[in-house]
């Protein structure tokens, strides 16, 4: 798959998530051949402002490339502005990705994220501004639509590609939905057959075989894995896998688990400070656990550990399990 002229080893992408998709996550799910990886979204006014935190967003790791940093806000100028700034300062960023999918009422309410489905004309001219400010590709992130009464991702996306973009991720849902309810797929088909740029899909891919049946209902170019890959970075090797074989590889053991809630914890550990890495652990271990025998059991007791090696003896008790 090609975005652009930037070759990717296979279609299967890890969807930017915030507070999910920092760069240990993104080189973890690499290492189990995730094609393409996603920054969590950065703001264009924290970068202009050199927000500290922000800075800590940007960081990237040459293992990890191809990666796409995803942008977000409303205003063309400084969109294209930053964007520049960032290419230029990171010299191994592969993609800029402009989110128009978030959901969240602080981000609409600005107009960014998923209320710039509201402004089509505004979509045109950000994407316009933004990819001839940039010697690389740009991408955006869209819903199916802002509601039931604005069902607009055809719109949105031919104006996208009329603008300059590279390729269109699409959410099969709707902003009002949230992430409740099913994603619906025919939209991703649409906007497929609308538009001669690739189209990623996204939405309710958890297995190999959702991977591929997006694949055939949809016939969109590449799958955006979001939630399906909250503490199982193996779903990329084992859909990679099935695509090529028609062969299920197996779940992870529970030795395989616990190995990697601890490399994962280590890396985080390293890249945040204990304190802050602790604490996002606990999202993580829930993820990665969740179905385990006494899992709940673990999360409730692990929630209330504060330091590194507390958390590590608990992990090893989890091991010994078997």
């Amino acid at each position: 798959m090609k975005i652009g002229n930037v070759q990717l080893e296979n279609n299967v992408c890890l969807a930017p998530m915030a507070g999910v998709t920092d760069l240990p996550y993104r080189l973890l799910c690499k290492e189990q051949g995730c094609g393409l990886v996603y920054t969590e979204m950065i703001s264009a006014k924290a970068v202009y402002f050199n927000n500290k935190n922000t800075n800590l967003l940007m960081q990237i790791d040459e293992k990890e490339r191809p990666v796409a940093m995803q942008l977000f806000g409303c205003d063309p100028d400084l969109m294209a502005e930053m964007a520049k700034k960032i290419v230029d300062e990171h010299s191994q960023i592969d993609i800029i990705d402009i989110n128009m999918g978030c959901p969240v009422p602080k981000v609409v309410n600005n107009g960014e994220g998923s209320g710039l489905m509201k402004q089509p004309g505004l979509v045109g001219e950000i994407v316009k501004k933004v990819s001839r400010a940039i010697p690389i590709p740009l991408t955006i992130k869209i819903r199916k639509g802002f509601d039931d009464n604005l069902i607009n991702a055809v719109e949105i996306a031919k104006i996208a590609e009329a603008n300059g973009a590279a390729a269109v991720g699409v959410h099969g849902r709707t902003r009002e939905q949230y992430y409740s309810g099913k994603a619906d797929w025919d939209i991703i088909r649409q906007v497929k057959e609308a538009i001669t740029i690739p189209v990623l899909g996204n939405g309710d891919v958890f297995t190999p075989e959702d991977a591929k049946a997006m694949l055939h209902e949809t016939g969109c170019d590449g799958i955006l894995i979001g939630r399906g890959a909250q503490g199982n970075p193996w779903l990329f090797k084992r859909i990679i896998h099935y695509l090529e074989s028609g062969d299920l590889l197996p779940l992870p053991t529970l030795q395989e688990i616990v190995e990697m809630i601890q490399r994962h914890m280590a890396m985080l550990c390293a890249y945040k400070g204990e304190y802050t890495a602790i604490r996002e652990m606990r999202k993580h271990i829930s993820w990665y656990t969740k179905g385990l025998p006494g899992s709940a059991n673990l999360r409730r007791s692990i929630n209330q550990l504060e330091c590194f090696e507390a958390i590590e003896d608990k992990l090893e008790e989890l091991k010994n399990m078997t």
